[in-house]
């Protein structure tokens, strides 16, 4: 019975939170003008303009997460082989741009790429002058941002390790690389799941950087959904895609999971 009574304000919570939006978008979805129609709904699943951007976004937030693992994996593993002290003295260090607030750090790294990179290269012009150089730069802030949320997992679950079964590795032959390969990696892979889930989905959904970093000139779907509902209030275009990206997330997570198969890289959710 206390165990219900504390779980109340959680059940309110999600309710006034996660169903009733989600009920708002399917009915603005169908529901055009006052009356109930499937016509906006197919006409904008028909839009390849749309699901270009989606390719987009997901070439970017793969690009992220690629990005975020190859260097976070190595932070993480150096912490975990660190004394307790030293590595929660250094985990703080690189958790505290976390504390500011996230626009004020894309502001931040905005102004460091129209003006602080140019002048230090020489640059006549700012990088986010050509659609390449706006991918480049949009990509370099999207990794500045996501990469504690692949740290942590990857520390949580590597520092759990038995350092025991290296010393068993060893002691049977093998080298610093093999034993990496063969003990260390696949235990690992929990962590691994878990800190892609926590990069590739906030990733794929950003709209903050693109509209800042871009300038305006650069849209991921995040930004064309935000669009459809403030810029150009189109709200059954806004909710017809928020359902697809809704459910390729929720693709995207039941596949991390049947992955992530003991749960312990989630355990730091």
């Amino acid at each position: 019975m206390k165990r219900k009574f504390f779980a109340f304000p959680y059940i309110v919570w999600m309710v006034l939170f996660i169903a009733v939006p989600m009920l708002f978008i399917f009915y603005y979805a169908f529901n055009v003008n006052g009356q109930w129609t499937t016509r906006v709904f197919l006409e904008t699943l028909r839009n390849m303009d749309y699901w270009r951007t989606l390719f987009r976004s997901i070439l970017m937030a793969l690009g992220t997460t690629a990005i975020c693992l190859l260097l976070g994996y190595p932070i993480a593993y150096i912490l975990s082989n660190m004394k307790k002290t030293v590595a929660g003295f250094i985990s703080v260090l690189f958790f505290v741009p976390m504390w500011m607030n996230f626009v004020l750090r894309t502001y931040a790294w905005s102004a460091i790429i129209e003006y602080a990179i140019p002048d230090l290269l020489g640059l006549t012009k700012s990088i986010t002058a050509t659609p390449a150089g706006r991918t480049l730069a949009v990509l370099l802030v999207l990794v500045y941002d996501f990469l504690p949320f692949m740290v942590l997992p990857l520390y949580n679950t590597l520092s759990k390790l038995d350092k025991s079964l290296l010393e068993a590795a060893r002691d049977l032959g093998a080298d610093g690389r093999t034993a990496f390969m063969r003990v260390v990696l696949p235990l690992s892979v929990p962590g691994i799941v878990s800190g892609i889930t926590m990069v590739f989905v906030p990733a794929i959904t950003a709209f903050t950087v693109p509209a800042l970093i871009g300038m305006g000139n650069y849209s991921l779907y995040g930004n064309v959904i935000d669009n459809a509902f403030k810029i150009h209030p189109q709200y059954a275009i806004g909710s017809t895609l928020s359902i697809v990206l809704l459910l390729f997330v929720l693709v995207s997570t039941v596949i991390m999971n049947y992955f992530d198969t003991d749960k312990e890289g989630g355990s730091i959710l």
